[in-house]
C-alpha cells in the first residue's frame, strides 16, 4: 500500500498564458511557480488555491510545439467546491467561460448543487456546492 498525499493533477495545455488567464482569473487560483525547461522544450506552470505543500494543486504543461491535443474518452473533468455556485456560475459566464451545464441538483443527490464549465483548452471544471455546507 502506498501511504501519501496527492500532490498535483497535469493537463497540457495549447496556451499556457490563456490557460492561466483562465484558472486565475475565472476560477481564483493563483500561479503557485513557473519553470522553463528550455532542453525540453516546454513550459510547467502550477496553480492552486493554497501553498504545494498543503493542498492537491494543479500541473499545467505547455509543450512548445504542440499545437493540440485529444483530450481522451477516459478523462472526466476536475472539481472545485464553492460556496455559491449560482454567483460562481454566474461570475465564470460573465468572465468569458463557457458554461456546459447551468447550476442544478446533482441527479438523485439532494444534498448537491453541481454545475460545469470549460477551460479554453475544452476540459471540463465541475463547481460543487454543498447544500448543508459552504466551500
Amino acid at each position: 500500500m502506498i501511504a501519501g498525499r496527492m500532490l498535483h493533477t497535469m493537463l497540457r495545455v495549447r496556451d499556457l498564458d490563456v490557460s492561466l488567464d483562465f484558472y486565475q482569473r475565472i476560477c481564483g487560483m493563483r500561479l503557485l511557480r513557473r519553470m522553463d525547461f528550455s532542453e525540453g522544450r516546454f513550459t510547467l506552470a502550477f496553480v492552486g488555491y493554497g501553498e504545494e505543500n498543503d493542498t492537491t494543486v494543479l500541473e499545467l504543461t505547455h509543450n512548445w510545439d504542440q499545437r493540440a491535443y485529444a483530450i481522451g474518452t477516459a478523462y472526466g473533468h476536475i472539481a472545485i467546491g464553492v460556496a455559491d455556485i449560482f454567483a460562481a456560475t454566474q461570475d465564470a459566464a460573465a468572465a468569458g467561460a463557457k458554461v456546459t451545464r447551468a447550476a442544478g441538483p446533482l441527479q438523485g443527490d439532494r444534498n448537491e448543487i453541481i454545475a460545469f464549465i470549460e477551460d479554453p483548452d475544452g476540459y471540463k471544471v465541475e463547481l460543487i456546492q454543498h447544500k448543508a455546507s459552504t466551500a
